[in-house]
This record gives C-alpha cells, sequence and structure tokens, in this order.
C-alpha cells in the first residue's frame, strides 16, 4: 500500500481509503461481519477509514469505533462528516456553530474516540455564513477534538468562498475536499481538482465504482432488478430505459473492452483511475462484504500509462459527467424556483 501526504497537514493516509457507507442498515448490519471487514483493511495497509454521522443514522460510526477499540485507534486516520439531518427536531442538521458542537459530541461517542482526524462538512449550507463554520471548526482544533477539517461535494466556487473569508478573516481553512469521482463522472477535474492544487487541500475522491455502474453487474441489453440492492433505492439512475443510464450502458462495454486488453476486471482498472491523478490523495472504497474489499485491493498494484490513459479520455473525454453523481444535494440556485424567476410584473424586457 502506498501513503500519500494529506494536503498540508503533514498526515500520512493510504492511497486507498476504507468507506464504510455500506456498514450498517443501508448495507450490511451485521456488526461482527463489518468489523472483520475494517480489521482486513487495517491488516492489508489501510491507514485511513471515512465514515459520516448519517450513513445508517449514526450506526456506521458504532461500527467504526467497535472495529478501532483494543489498541487500533492510534495507528488509524479516522474522518467522518457533518451536515444532514440527524434524528428528528429542527436544527439538528447543517453548519452552524450551534448544530456543528452538538453533532462532533455524538460522533465522538458512536465511534468511541477522544478525536477526530478529519471532520468534514459534508455539504455546503447556504443559510449558514461560511465565516461561522470555519470558526468553530477551528475552535474544535484548538480544544483537541479534531486534527484538521474539510468540506465534501463543495462545488470549486464554495471553496474558493471559503479560503477567502479564512484569509481575510485570520481563521483556519478547509484543508481537504471529498468528491465524486470515476470514469463515468469526471465533472471535477474541470474546476474542483485544479482549484484544490492550487489551495494546497488533499482530495479524497467517492463512487469509484459510480454506484455499481463499474462492476459489471450492470451491463447492456441485460435485464436489470429494479426491485433490489441500490436500484430499489434510486431505480431512475439504473432503468435502461432512461436514455442517460442507456450512455453509461454503451460506455461501460468499451470500457470491459479496454479493461479486458489491460489484463484487469473492469472494477480494477475504476479504481485506478482516480489514483492517477496528481491532485487526488486517496480513493475511497466502500465495500459490503469481504469479498468486495478483497476484489477492490486487487486494483492496489495496477498502474495505468499513459496509452492507457490517453484511451480512457478517447472513450469519456476529460471532465465530463455521464451523470450527475451527487443525488444526495442540488444547489438552491437550482432547487428554488423563485432564484431563477424575476417576479411576473418584472419579466418583460420593455415597459
Amino acid at each position: 500500500m502506498r501513503y500519500r501526504t494529506l494536503g498540508g497537514t503533514g498526515i500520512e493516509v493510504s492511497v486507498h481509503c476504507l468507506g464504510t457507507m455500506m456498514f450498517g442498515a443501508v448495507g450490511n448490519p451485521d456488526h461482527a461481519d463489518c468489523v472483520r471487514i475494517i480489521h482486513a483493511a487495517l491488516d492489508q495497509g489501510i491507514n485511513f477509514v471515512d465514515t459520516a454521522d448519517m450513513y445508517s443514522a449514526g450506526e456506521s460510526e458504532e461500527i467504526v469505533g467497535k472495529a478501532l477499540r483494543g489498541g487500533r485507534r492510534d495507528d488509524v486516520v479516522l474522518a467522518t462528516k457533518v451536515h444532514f439531518q440527524m434524528g428528528e427536531g429542527r436544527n439538528r442538521s447543517g453548519n452552524s456553530r450551534r448544530w456543528i458542537l452538538t453533532a462532533v459530541e455524538e460522533s465522538l461517542k458512536r465511534l468511541g474516540t477522544d478525536w477526530i482526524d478529519l471532520y468534514q462538512v459534508h455539504r455546503p449550507d447556504h443559510t449558514t455564513d461560511v465565516e461561522e463554520t470555519l470558526s468553530v471548526l477551528g475552535d474544535l482544533v484548538r480544544e483537541g477534538k479534531i486534527r484538521a477539517f474539510g468540506c465534501s461535494t463543495f462545488p470549486p466556487e464554495e471553496i474558493v468562498e471559503a479560503h477567502h473569508v479564512a484569509e481575510r478573516r485570520g481563521l483556519q481553512r478547509f484543508r481537504t475536499e471529498q468528491s465524486p469521482y470515476s470514469l463515468l463522472a469526471r465533472g471535477i477535474e474541470t474546476s474542483v481538482l485544479p482549484v484544490a492544487r492550487r489551495y494546497g487541500m488533499g482530495v479524497l475522491t467517492w463512487s469509484p465504482l459510480a454506484s455499481g455502474f463499474l462492476t459489471g453487474r450492470y451491463r447492456k441489453d441485460r435485464p436489470v432488478d429494479l426491485s433490489t440492492g441500490r436500484a430499489a433505492l434510486t431505480p431512475a439512475r439504473f432503468d435502461p430505459a432512461i436514455p442517460v443510464n442507456a450512455a453509461k450502458l454503451d460506455t461501460v462495454e468499451q470500457l470491459t473492452e479496454l479493461a479486458a486488453d489491460l489484463g484487469c476486471s473492469l472494477p480494477e482498472l475504476a479504481v485506478a483511475f482516480p489514483v492517477a491523478h496528481p491532485a487526488v490523495t486517496s480513493v475511497i472504497t466502500g465495500p459490503r462484504t469481504m469479498d468486495q474489499l478483497e476484489g477492490l485491493l486487487k486494483a492496489a498494484p495496477l498502474v495505468l500509462d499513459d496509452a492507457a490513459l490517453d484511451r480512457i479520455d478517447e472513450i469519456v473525454p476529460p471532465g465530463t459527467n455521464l451523470y450527475q453523481p451527487d443525488g444526495a444535494w442540488r444547489p438552491p440556485a437550482l432547487a428554488d424556483t423563485a432564484q431563477r424567476r424575476r417576479p411576473l410584473a418584472d419579466r418583460a424586457a420593455a415597459g
């Protein structure tokens, strides 16, 4: 396993990061089995574990906490996130000082630790000034409850704004960004990755298998069972009758042929791809079973040369998203019609 420095933090992390979104009720509800998977990953040299408070409503953090008991905690770089709604009631979500101070204590308790190595803001919150968020995160660093903090799935303009605010106000800044990046979703190559490099940020990438499309399970002209697994949760992402999904399946055929020519599997190709980008620090893989972990680790020795990357560029041009990789959040400028439409009386060009 190779290791890279996480931005300018001085923290060394494995190029593969173990994602734990599938541990708990949403994926694998067997806590003992999940603990075995985590231990197997650590035994293979992975020292970076990523979770979030909202994964299975905190259950994922509890599983990770169980796995790190008994002397494992000191050797692991532990990352978690805050933002999404946790439980019922108001003020139990977002990026406010009020909620972050509550959420970090709840995460520390579930994880069974005194500190979090990387605390990430899971999505932007346009109801909270970013100055407020950076201020409370800096306080948590000084208190020793977190070692560093970052953002997740932030648009490039919001990353830039956060850095400008930090500089103007003398606040600590985001040290990392966590973004979706795969053979089918290369949009972050346009701005997010260049911005991260400009500010010396570490980058964690998620969904290298494109929500399962790069596992080899979904192929053109094969029926898709929309009643089970990921397809049951978001059928619109998998229904082959939808043009965007048909385009993904066409591309998967070409990538499968490329993987065969390279002597590897499609998942191995998919996981090796983001590792090759100079802005990427670590690639998050989220197995549900031990077999999936072992399959993903087979990609660790795979090196894609320039010829292979050129062929990938021909299949999926740089900066291209074949689908919208983040279905969990929409910018208010798109989601709120009032931000896209003038009042009716003010829409005419001439009065």
